[in-house]
C-alpha cells in the first residue's frame, strides 16, 4: 500500500481513539472503574459467561478477572449463578442495578454527542450520516 493508501487508515485510527478517549470523560461521573464498565459491558452484551470466558474477552487473566468480578458482586453489579445440571459451572450476568448503571453512562456518553453533533450544519451531518453506513460495513457483526 502507498503512503498515501495508509493516510486514510491512520486517520481513521487515531480519530477512533480520540473519540473513544472523549467520550470515556463522560464515564468519570460513574462510580465503576473503566476496567468494571468495560467488563460489565461484555457481561450485558454478551453474558452469561464464565470467568474464564470473560477474562478472555477483557484480555486479562483470570485471578484479575476474578478479583474485579468479586468487588462487582459485593456491590450487586453482577451476579454468580451456577449450572443447574453441573454445579461445578459457574455464570456471570449483570444485575438489574449493574444494568441500568451501564444505561445511564450510556445516555451521558450520548448526550456527549448529541451536543456535538448539535454544533455541525446540516450537510455536515447528513455527511456524518452517510459515513457511519460506511463504517457499519467495515466491521464483523
Amino acid at each position: 500500500m502507498t503512503s498515501a493508501g495508509h493516510a486514510l487508515p491512520d486517520r481513521l485510527h487515531a480519530w477512533a481513539i480520540r473519540l473513544l478517549r472523549w467520550l470515556r470523560e463522560a464515564d468519570r461521573a460513574s462510580p465503576l472503574s473503566a476496567a468494571e464498565l468495560s467488563a460489565l459491558s461484555v457481561v450485558v452484551h454478551r453474558g452469561p459467561l464464565s470467568l474464564t470466558e470473560l477474562a478472555d474477552l477483557e484480555q486479562v487473566r483470570p485471578p484479575s478477572m476474578s478479583r474485579l468480578v468479586s468487588s462487582m458482586e459485593e456491590r450487586g453489579i453482577i451476579e454468580r449463578t451456577r449450572g443447574a445440571e453441573d454445579r461445578r459451572v459457574v455464570r456471570i450476568s449483570a444485575t438489574a442495578a449493574g444494568r441500568s448503571l451501564l444505561e445511564e453512562g450510556r445516555q451521558r456518553r450520548l448526550e456527549s454527542l448529541r451536543g456535538a453533533l448539535s454544533e455541525l450544519g446540516p450537510r455536515d451531518r447528513r455527511i456524518l450520516q452517510e459515513a457511519v453506513v460506511v463504517l457499519e460495513r467495515l466491521l464483523p457483526r
